[in-house]
């Protein structure tokens, strides 16, 4: 690869996520080599503060070196670097290394051994018209080579040309493609959606399935459908190309996938037809129009239920705040209206937060479309809801929830003799009458629960409680009076010997998208139990991406284990961050113990000597010092302690949900207590 090297360049976080190593291994490799033999490569290019290296140096270094966790980083080293940005800009290089790998998946073969006409002919012979990759490589002129290569190398690396692709794909954010990385949907979205699909199919009664996504440049749930079809299915796929970018790079995905793409004519309006049996999937707002607001999302869903027959079916993903929450804008509550008076929306469910990578907390909702209750009164039509706003979506609520959708094509007969494990069936008519949300939390008590889920939760609860390993044991602890003098320190003195390390957080941008994903844990006001005062909420577990960080905040530290991350205001709080690995969010900031000369600190005390501090002037704060001897000796008890804490704290949970559950089922008449309790 030297030979090419220099149009590739890699930033150090890249060389770690290469090499298998945290990004402060890879300081240190530069700092230690510096006097040896083989040194680590100088940076060529600093890009918005970030360094970049000559991929080519960097590849011959780790080959001499044999550093890292890798075996196969020097093979691997095209799927990790970048082409060299100061000669195109980030979206232009990524439209052409993906004509690029479509062209070579088209073509049969490497292209690195094709001059410039050879590989101009080759793509207008794949692409006459120029739909989907011809002018992105005839615009590379001379460094169309080199661009070829570079295709080659990611295909070699990623063992295919659908792998390369995808690889690309999820490399959107540091991309810097932010249509594509502001529309993009988590795993667990796409999956549920092109489930959902994929079950819909089944009734279609066609050989091969129809799949119809009619919006600007979605791809994400036609290859997951793709993907999750059998191998023998063999689908066609009807989408448009309106001659933006995001629809060409849509196109060049399927392609690579191998789908048997063809084209839907939609009008300026939006407007287009099917005449065939056909499952419907969006996803909105598309990449090719990111801004679109929740009036033009139900536009578009309009224009599908418009030209749906009764042979069709749906499945469409968008912000809850236009398919389930309260909407404000008049043209908006008219088409949702108009919508759900069709019949034609089935099943309408609200999906958790934290959905769309670049949007944490924005909400999403689905719709199930079909045919309308032809034999059914308007007036007693009904549709399924369900609220999964509080639900991770694992694999078996996914499998759950896809089942109960399914069941909302069929009659009512049909879905009163389903059990149900989200969904309820409520009347139409209720839901436009309703001028708030469409979908209400659902209640746990009563039959809208299912008795049987109820029930099978109530039996594991108990074997989980009554089980040996789950009952409370002694402690293997004795204590006895101690001839020993207290001894404290203030913080600024313990700074000044050298025992503690004050490393500041790190201001991290608003927008900067989380990942659920071996992320970096962020830790911050919320998860000192301060999100309240900050104004922030109390989010759940936040992780982000550690490419996207070293891209967005090269200069950001991460923690190590036993750091005490502390905040001042409004009150002083800490926690100790056991695992490390962490990156610690402004105004949170880190005092970090030597491990050479801890100077009688501990972690667990810091941290609680924090948390009972008084005033805010954190340099003044008292700490407790323990000898070493003894602090060798209280650390695993102090950890056994823990242990005993979270088993109480979690049989406790247990307890509190066995009783709501007795107490709700019994209520309901759907489940019955034999109890064994001598009350005598």
């Amino acid at each position: 690869m030297s030979g090419q090297s220099n149009t590739l360049r890699i930033s150090l976080a890249e060389i770690a996520a290469l090499t298998r190593v945290k990004r402060p291994v890879v300081s240190m490799w530069r700092r230690r080599s510096e006097d040896t033999e083989t040194p680590f490569p100088e940076a060529v290019q600093l890009k918005g503060g970030q360094q970049l290296f000559d991929a080519g140096q960097v590849q011959d270094w780790l080959a001499a070196t044999g550093h890292g966790n890798n075996p196969q980083a020097v093979q691997d080293m095209a799927a990790f670097a970048r082409h060299d940005s100061s000669r195109t800009d980030p979206a232009a290089a990524f439209a052409a290394t993906t004509a690029l790998i479509t062209l070579r998946r088209l073509n049969g073969g490497p292209l690195g051994e094709l001059g410039t006409d050879d590989l101009l002919d080759a793509a207008d012979e794949n692409d006459p018209d120029d739909e989907f990759l011809y002018s992105e490589i005839e615009n590379l002129g001379a460094a169309v080579v080199d661009f070829a290569l570079r295709a080659d190398q990611l295909v070699e690396a990623a063992y295919s040309p659908e792998a390369a692709f995808e690889t690309l794909m999820r490399d959107r954010f540091r991309a810097g493609l932010r249509d594509h990385a502001d529309t993009a949907l988590a795993g667990a979205a796409i999956e549920l959606a092109a489930r959902a699909a994929v079950e819909l199919s089944r009734n279609g009664g066609t050989e091969a399935p129809v799949f119809v996504d009619a919006s600007s440049g979605g791809s994400d749930l036609l290859v997951a459908v793709v993907h999750t079809l059998p191998e023998d299915a063999d689908p066609r796929l009807l989408t448009s190309n309106d001659g933006g970018q995001a629809s060409r790079t849509a196109l060049r995905r399927l392609l690579v996938h191998g789908a048997r793409r063809e084209h839907l004519q939609v009008t300026e309006s939006g407007a287009f037809g099917v005449s065939e049996p056909a499952v419907h999937v969006a996803s909105y707002p598309p990449p090719g129009a990111p801004g679109m607001r929740p009036a033009q999302m139900l536009a578009a869903i309009e224009n599908t239920v418009l030209q749906m027959d009764d042979s069709q079916r749906g499945v469409v993903v968008a912000p809850a705040a236009a398919l389930t929450d309260a909407v404000e804008d008049p043209a908006a509550v008219a088409v949702r209206s108009d919508l759900l008076r069709s019949g034609r929306v089935r099943a309408i469910v609200r999906l958790p937060s934290g959905l769309v990578p670049a949007k944490t907390r924005q909400a999403l909702a689905l719709w199930v479309l079909g045919p309308a209750h032809a034999s059914v009164p308007i007036a007693e039509r009904w549709t399924m809801v369900a609220d999964l706003s509080g639900t991770a979506l694992t694999a078996d609520a996914v499998q759950d929830l896809v089942g109960d959708l399914a069941v909302s094509m069929e009659s009512a007969a049909t879905i009163r003799a389903h059990a149900m494990r989200f969904a309820r069936v409520v009347p139409t008519s209720r839901l436009l009458a309703s001028r708030g949300a469409l979908v209400k939390p659902a209640s746990g008590r009563g039959p809208g629960r299912d008795a049987a889920e109820q029930a099978v939760r109530a039996d594991a609860l108990l074997a989980r409680l009554n089980a040996p390993s789950a009952t409370p044991s002694g402690l293997p602890l004795a204590v006895s009076l101690g001839h020993g003098a207290p001894a404290t320190a203030s913080v600024e003195e313990q700074l000044s010997r050298g025992h503690l390390r004050y490393v500041k957080g790190a201001r991290l941008l608003a927008a900067l998208p989380a990942t659920d994903d071996g992320g970096a844990r962020v830790l911050g006001l919320p998860e000192l139990g301060l999100a309240e005062a900050s104004g922030t909420g109390a989010p759940g577990e936040r992780r982000v991406d550690r490419l996207v960080l070293a891209a967005n905040h090269p200069h950001a530290r991460l923690s190590e284990p036993g750091d005490v991350v502390f905040a001042t205001a409004p009150t002083p709080a800490a926690m100790v961050d056991v695992e490390g690995g962490s990156v610690v969010e402004y105004p949170a900031r880190v005092l970090r113990i030597s491990g050479a000369d801890p100077g009688g600190l501990m972690p667990e005390l810091l941290a609680a000597d924090i948390n009972a501090a008084a005033s805010k002037n954190w340099r003044g704060w008292a700490l407790r010092l323990v000898p070493h001897a003894t602090a060798q000796q209280l650390r695993p008890v102090l950890d056994l302690l823990d242990q005993e804490e979270a088993a109480a704290r979690l049989r406790l949970a247990q307890l509190t949900e066995l009783t709501a559950l007795l107490r709700d089922g019994v209520s309901a008449g759907s489940l019955v207590v034999d109890a064994t309790i001598d009350l005598t």
